[in-house]
Formats: structure tokens, C-alpha cells, sequence
């Protein structure tokens, strides 16, 4: 059986990893700062996991076939990791993210070898976790967790999560604006971008878990939406100039071959989505 950390995983498609985990017979522990009850038949540790003694102390005398990071947002948080977690693990998988290709340029469909994470690519003098971009972050992150280590390393660069339990919002403003005849904000040429449904990256992750590859690895379903696409989907869309959750200016497509390839299935986007479109909307 096999023992799998995750840290983070109190909600959203953090809990339905813990739960698709569990499901299929591993053993579970996740450990995050306690802010919602578990999932049952997981054990549960309390601890920060910027403090890097707490994480000692609660994983004290425990060893995992794999740990999953769902909340490594800056390259502390990585460092960190590091070393509590090296000769604890065979296996890291941290959750990243399509933005860590935002400040590329150019246009999509990214690959991961798109992204260089050497001095060349990220930045020598970052600035203060406080200041990062949640896109510069990441990258940091996945920078100083790639450095040779005792355990393998990868990095799921998830495309832009859709769902009906998004603690976010995002979905559910569009749906409330949409339904209630209200102008939806969108820049002036709205750029296409990859999405993932949340129970599809749940299961992408705990695949990833169990897997045995290393590196980066994009995680989206074929095919994208833009704004306006997404809108339609919901109804009769309305439009104004300005500025909406999933409206971008720039191109965030990915190109999911690689973990094609490595055996994964993805689903297309139109598929799920006027399933994802119904749960926001009973959401509202």
C-alpha cells in the first residue's frame, strides 16, 4: 500500500485528491494548519508549512512513497521543503501552474521545455516572498526544488481550474452576471487560455503521485476557451470594456503531449464544461 503525503488539501481539488487518493487504497496523510476537517479515513497533522520545525516535529519518525505540495507558493516555502522532506520520500510532486509561462512572450501552445529554470530564466535577486507574482513564485519554487536531490522531482503546470466548488469565484462571476443580464467586463482582445476540470486535475495529480517520471509536466484538457467562449457557454453574454477573471491579454495555452504520452487521458474541454457551467450556477 502505498503512503502519500499531501500538503495542503483542506479544499477545492486539494480535497478530491486527498479523497481520489484515499479511494484507491494509499494510505494518506495530509498535513496542513488544521482550517477544516479532513476527509475521513486520512490521517491528519497539524503544522505550518513555513515552519520548518513544526513540519519536523509532526513528521517525526514518518517516511512516504510520495509527497504531493499543493500550497508551495514561493521559493521559501521550496526550500523548506527540501529539507524536511529529503530521506523522507522517494517522490516530490508539487502543483504548479500555466502562469509560470506568463512573462514568456510570444504565444501558446507552451511546452515545458519553453521554460528554462536555470539563472537564465529566473531571476538572480528575486524579491521578497511578500512581492512575488504568484506566476514568479512558482517558478522560483519549482527552481529550487529542481536542484539534484535524494528524491525525484516534478512539477504539474495546471491549466486554469474550472468547477463548481471554486472557492475563488470566478466561474460564479460570470454565471451571476450573465444570468442576471449584466455586462461582463473583457479587455479588448481577449487571448485563448487551457483550463482543467477539478475533478480531472484531482485524478491528474494522484496519477502523477503514483507515476515514477520527473520534470515538469502540463496538466490541461484538449482544446481552450476565451472569455467570450466561456460566457456563451453560460447564455446570452453582454459585453463592456474592462476587466473579468478569465479575460487575458495574454496567450495561456499548453501543450499536453507530454503527458499524453506518458499515459494520461485528458478529456475535452466541451465535454465538462456545461456540466462545471450547471454546478456554479446551483452554487449562486
Amino acid at each position: 500500500m502505498n503512503e502519500i503525503c499531501v500538503i495542503g488539501g483542506s479544499r477545492y481539488f486539494g480535497r478530491r485528491l486527498v479523497e481520489n487518493l484515499r479511494d484507491h487504497g494509499a494510505r494518506v496523510t495530509v498535513v496542513n494548519r488544521g482550517s477544516s476537517a479532513p476527509p475521513e479515513g486520512v490521517t491528519h497533522l497539524r503544522a505550518d508549512r513555513g515552519d520548518e520545525e513544526g513540519m519536523r516535529l509532526a513528521l517525526a519518525g514518518r517516511t512516504f512513497d510520495a509527497v504531493v505540495d499543493q500550497v508551495c507558493y514561493t521559493p521559501g516555502h521550496a526550500a523548506v521543503a527540501r529539507r524536511v522532506f529529503e530521506g523522507r520520500t522517494r517522490r516530490y510532486v508539487m502543483t504548479s501552474t500555466v502562469e509560470v509561462y506568463a512573462d514568456l512572450g510570444g504565444g501558446g501552445p507552451y511546452r515545458e521545455d519553453a521554460l528554462d529554470l536555470t539563472a537564465g530564466t529566473i531571476r538572480a535577486d528575486p524579491p521578497p516572498s511578500g512581492e512575488l507574482t504568484y506566476g514568479e513564485g512558482k517558478r522560483l519554487a519549482e527552481a529550487v526544488l529542481a536542484r539534484p536531490a535524494e528524491f525525484v522531482f516534478a512539477s504539474v503546470r495546471t491549466a486554469h481550474v474550472l468547477g463548481g466548488d471554486d472557492f475563488t469565484g470566478r466561474l460564479e462571476h460570470y454565471v451571476r452576471r450573465v444570468d442576471a443580464g449584466l455586462p461582463v467586463g473583457i479587455c479588448a482582445d481577449p487571448r485563448p487560455a487551457s483550463f482543467i476540470e477539478e475533478r480531472e486535475i484531482a485524478a491528474f495529480l494522484a496519477w502523477a503521485a503514483l507515476g515514477d517520471f520527473g520534470g515538469p509536466v502540463n496538466a490541461c484538457s484538449h482544446g481552450t476557451l476565451d472569455v467570450r467562449r466561456l460566457c456563451e457557454a453560460i447564455g446570452r453574454p453582454l459585453y463592456t470594456r474592462g476587466e473579468s477573471p478569465y479575460s487575458f491579454e495574454r496567450d495561456y495555452t499548453m501543450d499536453n503531449g507530454r503527458a499524453t504520452a506518458l499515459g494520461f487521458t485528458f478529456s475535452d474541454v466541451g465535454d465538462w464544461l456545461p456540466g462545471v457551467v450547471e454546478e456554479a450556477r446551483a452554487c449562486v
